[in-house]
């Protein structure tokens, strides 16, 4: 299993690799989230700091802790989420746009950063396994049939 520690690792080791010229103007943690079946990772503000700067939290898919997961899906998933705080999402940094997804700029500034190779054995490896591997570790509940009884008076 992976725990924090190799998850922060893996957080400088993509920072250190692809995103040497983001400044970190404030405190950025990674922590491992709830297991969840369509989101892989997120970014969000932290408590409030005495000196109105915000810490950052990374949160990824504890499902991630897996070793049956390629660790490409992992850095790839970092990387999204330091691309929104390039972009200035929950980050000290200026935003540079609306919308955090717009036009297509989280997978235009992923390639642009070398990370293409990478971002094709994510897509991959998800669209031929992760529904299987879901299944297997996080089913979906089963929902209880309910009988509706009429009842004429």
């Amino acid at each position: 299993m992976r725990d924090d520690k190799w998850l922060f690792l893996k957080l400088d080791e993509v920072w250190d690799n692809y995103f040497p010229d983001v400044p970190q103007d404030n405190n950025v943690h990674i922590v491992w989230g709830r297991k969840a079946r369509n989101r892989l990772g997120s970014i969000k503000h932290g408590d409030r700091l005495k000196d109105s700067q915000q810490d950052t939290i990374i949160t990824i898919n504890s499902l991630f802790k897996d070793r049956q997961i390629p660790e490409h899906v992992i850095t790839g998933t970092i990387a999204h989420e330091l691309v929104h705080y390039t972009h200035g999402f929950h980050s000290p940094l200026e935003k540079k746009y609306q919308t955090p997804h717009a036009g297509g700029v989280v997978t235009k500034e992923l390639r642009n950063r070398g990370l293409e190779k990478v971002l094709k054995e994510q897509k991959k490896w998800l669209k031929d396994n992760w529904e299987a591997y879901l299944n297997e570790h996080l089913p979906r509940k089963k929902r209880l049939k309910r009988r509706v009884i009429l009842r004429w008076i």
